[in-house]
């Protein structure tokens, strides 16, 4: 089952909220950390490839699409 759009953005939320505990200066077990970002974002990359060859668009531009969601959305939220 193709992802979609809002999927997409979710993932990228989960990849972003993992990378900012990772590099969060009071984090414990930066190990865990990293691996939890790293998973998060290959589960991110993995669905995107998934949703542009289902919607028939370049990768890329759906890639960018979705990043400049969740920054707009942090940025005003």
């Amino acid at each position: 089952m193709a992802h979609t759009f809002e999927d997409l953005v979710t993932l990228e939320q989960a990849a972003e909220q993992a990378h900012a505990l990772y590099t969060a200066p009071d984090t414990v077990d930066v190990g865990a950390a990293r691996r939890a970002w790293v998973e998060a974002s290959a589960a991110f990359q993995a669905a995107v490839t998934e949703h542009a060859q289902a919607e028939g668009k370049p990768r890329i531009e759906v890639e960018m699409a979705v990043k400049k969601t969740v920054r707009h959305a942090e940025a005003t939220g």
